[in-house]
């Protein structure tokens, strides 16, 4: 169900399963939610990706044309892309929920995730990753180890958000050129004021990317 003053994404991750991975309540109060998809076609395929903050802000979209040599590829691809794109523009210390509708690429991601928890860094089983896709891989989980806490969520692609963009890049190219954004929400009203004050006063104020902070839930 839809909460108003939430994120889109974030509505999504809530309702849906984090595969092979504790999902309590805690887990979601993320900071950012990416939503990735990758398509492939004998003509060309493409990548999307859209990242929004928990309050619903959007971060970024993104839809580039690509020649990948097969779907699962494809999937990786985008995820990379999309961490990517994140991480250029998250503060230290994000919580992050991924979203993306390929069931293997999620559970390898939770497994990752729960690799790196492990004393010996190793898996919980064997995480096997499709042929031509390992570059990808070994760029999606360097991006785990960046990010504070990171789930991925498996959604249906019918809901997907990133689904139209990878499916059309051409249709879509124009989101490329809009504004980049960071925003963590602030906390609270004092925040804010502080925020003013030290604007009153002519101080340098650093962006939200560069804030050493952690936005509650």
């Amino acid at each position: 169900m839809a909460v108003h003053g939430r994120s889109t994404l974030r509505n999504l991750f809530d309702d849906s399963p984090t595969p092979h991975i504790a999902h309590p309540p805690r887990t979601h109060h993320r900071h950012f939610y990416v939503a990735t998809d990758g398509s492939y076609r004998a003509d060309g395929g493409g990548l999307g990706a859209v990242i929004e903050a928990r309050d619903g802000t959007r971060v970024a979209r993104v839809a580039l044309e690509d020649t990948p040599p097969d779907n699962n590829v494809a999937e990786y691809r985008a995820l990379h892309l999309g961490l990517d794109v994140l991480d250029a523009r998250a503060p230290p210390g994000s919580r992050v929920g991924v979203l993306v509708d390929h069931d293997d690429l999620a559970a390898n991601v939770n497994h990752a995730v729960l690799a790196a928890d492990h004393p010996d860094w190793q898996p919980t089983r064997p995480i096997d990753v499709p042929t031509r896709s390992e570059y990808h891989w070994r760029g999606i989980r360097a991006r785990i180890a960046t990010f504070d806490e990171i789930r991925a969520a498996r959604i249906d692609s019918r809901v997907n958000p990133a689904h139209p963009l990878a499916n059309a890049p051409k249709q879509y190219a124009h989101v490329n050129h809009r504004e980049e954004h960071c925003v963590i929400p602030e906390t609270n009203r004092a925040d804010r004021r502080r925020r003013s004050r030290a604007s009153d006063d002519g101080a340098e104020i650093p962006p939200p990317s560069r804030a050493e902070r952690r936005a509650s839930d």
